[in-house]
């Protein structure tokens, strides 16, 4: 089968980046599974380094780069969104509340859809909506399974603490009351890639008249369910 696409220059970069699907390889690691010369090699590893779509291990040895995570992350969104409305209007429905699917874009968490409460006293969040990481429920879950030091960076100005996210991780969901809003409480639960990294975070919110002081009780099962609907999709997706 003829794999070439008629452009020298990329066919030789995604037999470089194919090289390095297996693990960490060497120069001459890389020049003994393209093929390809030693100077075209190293000069194409360096040019995908650059762009981060290669990187190097403690060793010096190329690996794939970063670049190649955020890209298929991209690629898994545009999947959750696609899964999201139907779950997030069942989730809305079943607990009475209204809805929202948080991802985390840098210091910000960022409602990428929604599913409100038709009617009655509600909490309303935009799809599109820029909202700190210091409170709030999907907060909690979009820090707590975070690698240590950017945990702790998190929760220097985090309105929880240390001890609250271990808590989050131990039941595989969070509630809040008050942190985000006064007068108004949220529970949300993790959404995982197939490799199990928590790439969203499900919530329901509402008054605190109708959620009250312990918003979980009432709608943690519902929420989690909904969290591992949307992980399922992206199971049977990727």
């Amino acid at each position: 089968m003829d794999n070439s696409s008629g452009v020298g220059v990329l066919d030789k970069a995604a037999l470089v980046l194919a090289a390095l699907e297996p693990g960490p390889a060497t120069l001459a690691g890389l020049v003994a599974a393209t093929g390809l010369a030693r100077p075209t090699a190293h000069r194409l590893a360096v040019a995908l380094e650059h762009h981060r779509l290669v990187a190097r291990d403690m060793q010096g040895r190329f690996v794939l780069g970063p670049r190649l995570g955020e890209l298929a992350s991209a690629a898994g969104e545009d999947r959750l969104l696609a899964a999201a409305g139907p779950v997030l209007a069942r989730l809305r429905d079943i607990t009475g509340e209204s809805a929202q699917l948080f991802r985390r874009q840098g210091e910000h968490r960022v409602c990428v859809a929604a599913a409100d409460r038709p009617t009655g006293l509600r909490d309303s969040i935009p799809v599109g909506s820029q909202l700190t990481m210091t409170g709030g429920s999907a907060a909690q879950v979009l820090l707590a399974w975070e690698d240590p030091e950017r945990m702790n960076k998190g929760l220097l100005k985090a309105n929880f603490s240390a001890a609250e996210l271990s808590a989050v991780r131990r039941r595989g969901w969070s509630q809040s009351i008050g942190e985000r809003e006064t007068g108004v409480g949220s529970v949300s639960a993790p959404v995982r890639s197939p490799s199990g990294k928590v790439v969203a975070a499900v919530s329901v919110s509402g008054p605190l008249e109708r959620l009250t002081r312990q918003p979980g009780r009432m709608h943690a099962p519902a929420v989690v369910a909904a969290g591992e609907r949307l992980s399922q999709s992206l199971r049977r997706s990727a």
